[in-house]
């Protein structure tokens, strides 16, 4: 049985796809900076290669090694380009870019030496057309995406396929946390009626879109930005 982990796996998307998976018969464990409920669930800071290193030294120990990963972890950010200060623009990039970065290199190893290995990307569909006011956020967010289609084609030869997701609109604490800040522009029912498909996305139509990536039948898919958003962006 694959082992899998999944960033972020605490809350939102991550947790959906973290369920999914495991419903799909994987092993799974999560990293996040929050405690889980499971002896699988483990805390630690994307950010840091050491906490990284950590996690994934006692995954394998419980679950053996790591052949999927997804990165789900991610810290948004609103504000205008100019009153975004370098230490706010670190951490976002830090969180959404780098956590992606440490978390590729610790698995590597793994998927290497079993010559098969799957990497889905959580990006965003701002990458798409831009957003105001989130400069820092859709300037990692689009660096993910350029790094999945980097990493496609030099990970592809060895047995490894690498894509991402840029979600739309959906329905998690962090949009609803943006409503409440009057930062989407409108309500979410707003943003409903200008949605081909007439509804918010839920964490779930994520987690399929990771499950199908993931998928022995996805093996000649790489490369890919797999936009899930209702038809916003086409």
């Amino acid at each position: 049985m694959k082992t899998a982990v999944v960033t972020g796996g605490g809350s939102g998307i991550g947790l959906a796809v973290a369920q999914r998976l495991r419903a799909d018969g994987y092993h799974v464990a999560t990293i996040d900076l929050r405690p889980g409920d499971t002896e699988f669930d483990h805390v630690a800071d994307v950010t840091d290669p050491d906490q990284v290193g950590e996690a994934l030294t006692a995954i394998r120990a419980q679950l053996g090694p790591v052949t999927i990963l997804v990165n789900a972890a991610g810290l948004d950010g609103a504000g205008r380009f100019v009153d975004i200060d370098f230490a706010r623009w670190q951490q976002v990039i830090a969180v959404n870019l780098h956590g992606v970065y440490h978390c590729v290199q610790a698995v590597l190893p793994d998927m290497l030496a079993q010559h098969w290995g799957r990497i889905v990307n959580i990006s965003s569909s701002s990458t798409h057309s831009g957003q105001p006011f989130m400069a820092h956020y859709v300037a990692a967010k689009s660096a993910v995406n350029g790094l999945t289609k980097s990493l496609a084609l030099e990970l592809g030869p060895v047995g490894i396929t690498v894509n991402a997701v840029p979600p739309g609109f959906i329905d998690t604490p962090m949009l609803r946390k943006a409503e409440a800040a009057g930062q989407l522009g409108g309500t979410i029912d707003d943003h409903i009626k200008r949605t081909p498909v007439r509804r918010v996305g839920q964490p779930e139509d994520i987690a399929a879109a990771c499950a199908f990536l993931i998928s022995e039948s996805a093996g000649y898919i790489t490369g890919q930005i797999l936009g899930v958003n209702g038809g916003r962006n086409t």
